[in-house]
């Protein structure tokens, strides 16, 4: 029992795989079941299986490469008594540099930002997974800058609900730039300028970065 256990989350990886990369090289709307299968050689009643439609299969991508990902990756941040905003840029850099290093990553953030057809009944399925993976991005930066705030590293007059939201912002607008290469500039160094400007203007009189 245990084999087939293994066995079948092999084949459901070896799936899920398998439809990114055609989604990368194709867009989602010209990638079929049969395709997904013949290129792992399945049937598509075996990927029809594990998923029941390309929604699922979208899900299934995102809860792998996006939530576990970023649950594991906030596991790297300091407790909130050592937390500085050195250490959110520092995150941020984390994930960018897998995004450029780790080639499923690479292609399911390309899929989703450049090679998506977000129809309606897509959205319907998938949005709500997609806003609640948002919202836990949108609740880890603000938890860090309300810290921050708390410590007297950041400004009390600096409503932190709008600058979460500029620094994510930024941040996807440098992501889109950068899976388009439209960028002149390298990702990670305007990672780090613009998280450092956007901190030199909130942070406390008289704060260091090393404070």
């Amino acid at each position: 029992m245990r084999r087939t256990k293994e066995d079948a989350e092999i084949t459901k990886e070896n799936i899920l795989i398998s439809a990114m990369n055609l989604f990368f090289e194709k867009g989602y709307s010209k990638t079929t079941f049969d395709e997904i299968a013949k290129r792992i050689n399945l049937t598509k009643g075996a990927v029809y299986w594990y998923f029941r439609n390309k929604p699922d299969i979208v899900a299934a991508l995102i809860n792998r490469y996006v939530r576990e990902f970023l649950e594991k990756q906030a596991q790297t941040l300091p407790s909130d008594e050592n937390l500085t905003f050195d250490d959110l840029t520092a995150f941020v850099l984390r994930n960018s540099k897998l995004i450029q290093k780790d080639e499923k990553v690479y292609k399911f953030v390309f899929f989703v930002s450049c090679q998506m057809e977000w129809s309606e009944a897509i959205l319907t399925k998938i949005s709500p997974l997609i806003e609640e993976t948002k919202k836990y991005s949108r609740n880890l930066y603000y938890h860090c800058l309300e810290v921050l705030q708390k410590k007297g590293e950041i400004r009390k007059d600096v409503d932190i609900k709008l600058i979460n939201e500029i620094l994510i912002t930024m941040y996807g607008g440098a992501l889109e730039a950068f899976l388009t290469k439209r960028a002149d500039v390298d990702f990670d160094t305007v990672i780090k300028k613009g998280f450092s400007l956007i901190y030199d203007g909130i942070k406390e009189k008289g704060k260091t970065d090393e404070n």
